[in-house]
């Protein structure tokens, strides 16, 4: 099984560098900015992709002869949260080995420590993400998919283990290449369950996020990442957003339309009086099938996904394991029929 790499972001041809600080580093122009690395990643540098948090360059070490890919956070410490994010990400990978889970390859060392401004992550290259494969016109057959589901499971199985919550699992952050390889990737939001700096706010983008946090529950599990899962499920099916909400608000009238508003039984996780008040003058929603949403889903993904997206957390099927024994006792690889 393979998959067309061409639906990734990759851009642009080798671009030329200027030598610095005695030959040590070299400094390219990229999108009109500048990306300094050391001498021994060399051309071709191309790049592959960028966002709110910088570059990212694809680049060959020298010494290992292996294609990576370099992120850059520039101004790197203007932002405590940021930097906090960017530091969360390399303390927890650094102790991560896991096929399933994206690898810090190198920190490149600042030319001078008067002027570190800039962060550069060395990671390994894969060639497009999930969010791009889905947007794209790039077939998917249920093996694909179904090898997708496996492999952010079994990455996810051994994130868990390791007491790691990821908390924001969401196509763009699971990474593929041409053999359909499945990474993890952007821990920036990760914490082990042991942190009480929970940064609520800043978890989960708003569509793959499980009602608790919608609520601004502050004690949560490692269930969050389950329902992710499930809108992830969904959308690899659908090849659209499951929840796609504008809001807050928008956000939960998406969710109890399709699962029902919750009764007063299912809002026992909610310690706070007034979260549960608010619930409960939501508009009310009968729940609909998921089977009629997704009428060429096969009974076992169904069943799957209804176990996945249940409003009470409590009650929605948590351990990564039990998820892929489920799986397997449920001949869900299968998933159409």
């Amino acid at each position: 099984m393979s998959m067309d790499a061409s639906s990734g972001s990759g851009d642009g041809g080798n671009i030329k560098g200027v030598p610095t600080h005695g030959g040590r580093y070299v400094r390219y122009n990229v999108y009109g900015n500048f990306f300094e690395v050391s001498a021994k990643y060399v051309p071709p540098i191309r790049p592959v992709g960028r966002g709110a948090y910088g570059i990212v360059c694809a680049a060959v070490n020298s010494e290992t002869h292996e294609e990576v890919a370099i992120k850059k956070i520039g101004n790197a410490f203007d932002n405590r949260i940021d930097a906090k994010r960017t530091l969360r990400e390399i303390k927890l990978l650094r102790h991560m080995d896991h096929e399933n889970v994206i690898a810090i390859k190198d920190i490149i060392r600042p030319p001078k420590k008067e002027t570190f401004n800039d962060v550069y992550i060395v990671y390994e290259l894969m060639d497009t993400d999930l969010h791009q494969i889905i947007c794209s016109n790039q077939s998917l057959t249920d093996d694909h998919c179904q090898y997708f589901l496996y492999q952010l499971l079994r990455g996810l199985k051994y994130v868990h283990s390791a007491n790691v919550l990821h908390r924001d699992l969401k196509p763009s952050n699971l990474l593929l290449n041409a053999n359909c390889d499945l990474k993890i990737g952007d821990f920036g939001l990760a914490r082990t369950t042991s942190e009480t700096d929970f940064m609520t706010e800043y978890v989960v983008t708003r569509w793959y996020r499980a009602p608790e946090l919608l609520l601004n529950c502050s004690e949560y599990t490692a269930a969050i990442d389950i329902w992710s899962v499930g809108c992830i499920l969904g959308e690899i099916m659908t090849r659209e957003p499951l929840f796609p909400g504008k809001d807050y608000v928008h956000q939960l009238r998406l969710i109890t339309e399709l699962l029902g508003s919750p009764d007063d039984a299912s809002l026992g996780f909610l310690r706070s009086n007034n979260a549960r008040r608010y619930v409960r003058q939501l508009p009310r929603y009968p729940k609909q099938q998921i089977s009629a949403r997704f009428p060429n889903m096969s009974p076992s993904a169904v069943d799957l996904l209804e176990k996945m997206l249940v409003f009470d957390p409590t009650k929605r099927i948590t351990g990564t394991m039990k998820v892929k024994t489920f799986m397997l006792l449920r001949g869900l690889f299968c998933f159409w029929e």
